[in-house]
């Protein structure tokens, strides 16, 4: 067959058209989650829309890449090799403090769900914050939610950071083992980690925000926790992927609120349960009151988190921020407008 210059020419756009179509839409569609944790009850609902297929609803191709700690795997965005955070939401405001714009645009906790606790190996007869001084505190990873949270606590009991040690244990079965050996003295860690010590009656709990009650008293308001947020810029060229998270969050927020056991136990991976499936459960229901229903960001959060973020950091002390600018609730609005309760 024989074919003219200009059926040629028509053929060869038409192909490269073809051929260039499908690599625009998987950048369009691919995103890339950082999480510091990913077995966390924190960062469950992520897990959850993994699991369920709600970001496969969305037409996501998510890939979900774990760090020991939320510092690093916030870490992972500003260096580039991720596009959006699991994270704590006081990570914002913390970003806006060193001139780069973060935004959270759906939550995932209400609560932080940290633990601070102490080795009953260790200090067997503990009964005052006092007692820490120079001792090893374990926290998740050096610059962690986990970490601010220490410092919070013990400022507050008038210990000052350099009185202690800080050491990163990660949030699994490494810090189990920390605590479980006695290389550390207390820690700030998450479940499961502190369901697992609290079976074998290995550690006593000094301040619990898995109560959400005990959390705002602590803070002094909302002080929520994991939430998904990325750089503004990232959220403004890519506003479909936002919306296709946020919905995909939301729904995770849902189900995860009227859930039961077993429904937790079939969407879950086998290897969160850290051997202990009743265990997991157990932790699950503990923390379900500090999980978000809806995916809303109060409007308060900021307020408090940065609160807290300046007793952790005098540098703070002098610096302004634009609350309104480190979260939006649009997307989340519009979630619920796809998907009505």
């Amino acid at each position: 067959m024989v074919f003219t210059r200009r059926q040629i020419l028509t053929t060869a756009a038409a192909a490269a058209i073809a051929s260039s179509a499908p690599s625009v839409f998987a950048a369009s569609k691919s995103v890339k989650i950082a999480v510091g944790g990913k077995a966390l009850y924190y960062y469950l609902p992520i897990s959850i829309a993994e699991s369920l297929g709600y970001f496969k609803d969305e037409g996501l191709d998510v890939e979900i890449i774990d760090f020991q700690g939320g510092s690093r795997s916030l870490q992972a965005v500003v260096g580039g090799s991720a596009d959006v955070v699991s994270g704590a939401f006081e990570h914002t405001l913390a970003m806006q403090a060193r001139g780069q714009a973060m935004q959270a645009f759906v939550l995932q906790g209400r609560a932080p769900q940290c633990v601070f606790a102490v080795s009953k190996k260790n200090l067997p007869n503990f009964k005052s914050m006092q007692e820490l001084k120079g001792k090893k505190i374990g926290v998740t990873a050096p610059g962690s939610s986990s970490h601010a949270i220490a410092i919070f606590i013990l400022r507050n009991a008038g210990i000052k950071p350099n009185e202690v040690s800080f050491i990163g244990v990660g949030a699994s079965s490494a810090a189990v083992a920390a605590m479980r050996s006695g290389q550390i003295d207390a820690f700030v860690n998450l479940d499961p980690v502190i369901a697992t010590l609290e079976k074998d009656n290995i550690i006593q709990v000094v301040a619990d925000t898995r109560v959400v009650e005990e959390s705002d008293k602590i803070f002094g308001g909302p002080m929520v926790a994991g939430c998904l947020y990325a750089p503004v810029s990232y959220i403004k060229e890519n506003p479909e992927i936002i919306q296709g998270l946020t919905n995909a969050v939301v729904r995770a927020d849902r189900w995860l609120a009227k859930a039961t056991a077993d429904d937790i136990v079939k969407a879950v991976p086998e290897s969160y349960f850290l051997g202990n499936k009743e265990i997991y459960v157990a932790g699950f229901l503990k923390n379900r009151p500090a999980l978000s229903k809806d995916g809303y960001i109060p409007e308060r959060a900021p307020e408090i988190s940065f609160k807290s973020l300046q007793i952790v950091n005098d540098k703070l002390n002098n610096f302004k921020p634009d609350y309104k600018a480190v979260f939006t609730n649009k997307f989340v609005e519009e979630a619920h407008k796809k998907y009505p309760a």
